[in-house]
């Protein structure tokens, strides 16, 4: 009640009809231009030549096949629709500043030639995939790092609280949502008295994801010695640059300690209230080598928001961290929609390719793009077990519909798909043969893949990916396996809503 009254009274409720009131006049003014001028006809042939340069474009086939139809079906309707919002295209600012601060970042991140010598001794596969991230996207790999894994919220956020009380230097903070609530309240007083110990405390939070806080909260937190910044503000106007969030999960403390995984903070996430069940969620803290990577990540995204005047001297933030009781290789990698490096996609394919055992994911969306779900069909087939993890009750019921429209052909070619009953599965994991893993931000959907800034940490043979297997068997104890014949015994109206959503997932 709590939440819903938030919204009610939120930005929500300002920046929502005013973004449907703009695009309404938008469509209204262009149907009376074309009917009183008699430009229908002019109407259909843009929209006929804009369908052949999607059809020519190299981008994936299900978004090709959305605008097609609603362009062609609804001209008046597609055409302002896809002029601002078509594909991946982002703001010239938002663009540009991102992919300057990134080349900026060029030389931050070295490879120890040590580590490249040893990791000789991975498998082929494995080997592969460590490869194609650091030699094609710049990331290196790591060892002298260890890793603890968290199979829920409640476990981490106690262990989260432990570390933001030892930081001596700085925290660095940046989640796609913070919230309101005990949880925050309780983060919120360790900054602050770290504030007044002298520690450097900076937060970023995604203006959209964190829609439900004041407007100007990062005023307010400033107010209290904290650097703070809402990413891609907010506005109530009809324009590309909502589109793009910053989907990512990072805290970093002192160059020492990092957190990564699904869990944002909010009260949800940590099983302080109940919404849509219980909610299953991990997270993964890093120590080491590794977190050097994600301290340069978050600069990046910091050097952004204050402006190219305001130079951050990135080695300062690099607090030497001496040798760690850790196991395995580690790497840390980002995502951006800014170029043409599609990295979280490719991993997430590379680890289905190379799985040759079995290969288990945990998702709360299950909306894979058609060269995913072809490598899932085609690892069943050739015998490896694929199983699947999803919600069996959704925070977002037309998605869930999605997820749920996305089963058929995957549970016929032997893909094992679980619906976690007991709530809400959030977790962000691939599991593949006892030696491969990813954590993350990362959603198996195509807003992760293409259109958000997303990171995640790579890792083989670490003792953790044990446990993460675990974790994953554990739920499925907990969870209802869907059979082809549940599915087909879906009432017929719901499979045919179900299939047209479908067709839309890339404009959602």
């Amino acid at each position: 009640m709590r939440r819903i009254l938030k919204i009610l009274t939120g930005r929500l409720v300002i920046v929502v009809p005013l973004v449907l009131l703009q695009f309404s006049a938008i469509v209204l003014l262009l149907y009376r231009t074309a009917i009183y001028n008699e430009m229908m006809i002019a109407l259909n042939i843009i929209a006929v030549l804009m369908v052949i340069y999607i059809v020519n474009q190299q981008s994936e086939p299900s978004f090709k096949i959305a605008w097609i139809i609603i362009l062609l079906a609804v001209p008046i309707v597609g055409i302002p629709l896809y002029l601002l919002s078509y594909n991946r295209k982002m703001p010239k600012k938002l663009s540009h500043g991102t992919v300057e601060t990134n080349h900026n970042m060029i030389g931050l991140l070295t490879q120890d030639e040590k580590v490249v010598k040893a990791s000789k001794t991975m498998d082929h596969e494995a080997h592969n995939i460590f490869t194609y991230g650091k030699e094609t996207c710049g990331f290196p790999v790591y060892k002298n790092t260890s890793a603890t894994y968290f199979k829920s919220g409640k476990e981490w956020f106690d262990e989260y609280i432990k570390q933001l009380k030892k930081a001596k230097h700085f925290i660095f903070i940046e989640y796609f949502i913070i919230d309101e609530g005990s949880v925050w309240d309780e983060i919120l007083e360790v900054l602050k008295e770290k504030v007044k110990e002298g520690v450097e405390v900076c937060v970023i939070y995604d203006d959209f994801g964190s829609i439900t806080m004041p407007w100007h909260y990062d005023k307010k937190l400033r107010k209290m010695g904290i650097e703070a910044y809402r990413f891609n503000h907010v506005r109530p106007i009809f324009i590309i640059q909502m589109n793009n969030r910053s989907h990512r999960k990072l805290t970093i403390i002192d160059n020492q300690v990092a957190f990564t995984g699904g869990v944002n903070l909010a009260d949800e996430y940590v099983g302080r209230i109940e919404r849509f069940g219980k909610w299953r969620d991990s997270a993964m803290m890093f120590e080491g080598d590794a977190v050097w990577a994600m301290t340069v990540m978050f600069l990046g995204l910091l050097q952004f928001e204050r402006g190219e005047e305001n130079v951050i001297d990135f080695m300062k933030y690099k607090i030497p961290c001496g040798e760690v009781k850790g196991d395995g290789y580690y790497q840390p990698f980002s995502d951006t929609p800014t170029d043409d490096e599609d990295v979280a996609f490719n991993i997430h394919m590379s680890l289905i390719k190379a799985a040759r055992d079995y290969i288990y994911i945990d998702t709360p969306y299950l909306i894979p793009t058609e060269a995913i779900r072809n490598e899932l069909i085609l690892a069943a087939k050739s015998g490896v077990d694929v199983r699947i993890m999803t919600p069996h009750i959704p925070d977002k019921k037309l998605v869930f519909q999605i997820t749920r429209a996305n089963y058929e052909p995957l549970v016929k070619a032997g893909v094992k798909i679980y619906e976690y009953t007991e709530g809400f599965n959030h977790s962000k994991n691939f599991v593949s043969d006892d030696t491969l893993a990813v954590i993350g931000s990362v959603n198996m959907d195509y807003r992760s893949y293409y259109l958000h800034f997303e990171n995640g940490v790579l890792m083989y043979q670490s003792e953790e990916i044990a446990k993460m297997k675990k974790d994953f068997l554990d739920a499925q104890e907990k969870s209802e396996l869907i059979t082809i014949e549940k599915i087909q015994s879906t009432n017929i109206i719901v499979r045919m809503i179900r299939g047209v959503l479908n067709l839309f997932v890339p404009l959602l």
